[in-house]
């Protein structure tokens, strides 16, 4: 027997609003689930602080610095890296500190006070000492900083949204192959990670 032909094209017509029914509730389910997993992201972050660094291999932190060339990532957008040390005359070695502010604010990477910007002991915005990130006092070797006075003032100005700033480090060991950690706290009215970072120099 022949179905109707009305009754053939109302059940086709069925069947295409009920396709195109689940194609758009797939649509939204799969939109609400990418939303629910930014939203969760940004509530875990929003929780542990923005001050958190972020990245793959060594995590920057006491116990495991970061090496020359390496970068310290923050949640919030900011970056800083530690160049490989170069060899100049007289035994000096140079390496670069580099600030990358991707946040939304500017930051001031120094503080907002010229004194203690800059130590090398600590703690303090940028501090370069002889030794591992985990010694607390060595006496077989030691290091100078030669431009830290330059270095500090470099530091203080604050660094705008977008913009990048890299501060020339001088150093002279009292002898070849010294280790050398470099910390790194950017001041922050919340909260920021010391990222560390591990050279050795000679």
């Amino acid at each position: 027997m022949d179905m109707n032909p009305a009754s053939a094209q109302s059940e086709a017509a069925s069947s295409t609003r009920w396709l195109s029914g689940c194609a758009i509730a797939l649509i939204i389910l799969t939109a609400l689930v990418a939303f629910g997993a930014y939203a969760l992201e940004n509530i875990e972050k929003g929780l542990d602080g923005y001050g958190q660094m972020e990245q793959e291999g060594p995590s920057g932190s006491v116990a495991d610095p970061l090496g020359p060339g390496e970068t310290a990532r923050y949640e919030d957008g900011l970056k800083v890296t530690v160049s490989q040390p170069v060899a100049k005359a007289n035994g000096a070695y140079v390496f670069l500190v580099t600030y990358d502010n991707g946040t939304d604010t500017e930051v001031f990477p120094g503080g907002r006070s010229l004194e203690g910007s800059v130590s090398g002991i600590g703690p303090a915005p940028l501090v370069v000492r002889a030794g591992r990130s985990l010694d607390d006092y060595v006496t077989d070797y030691d290091l100078s900083w030669l431009n830290r006075d330059t270095s500090a003032a470099e530091l203080v100005p604050p660094l705008a949204e977008g913009e990048k700033r890299t501060i020339p480090v001088r150093i002279k060991p009292t002898r070849a192959g010294v280790p050398v950690t470099v910390e790194v706290a950017v001041p922050d009215a919340s909260y920021r990670e010391t990222a560390y970072f591990q050279l050795t120099v000679g």
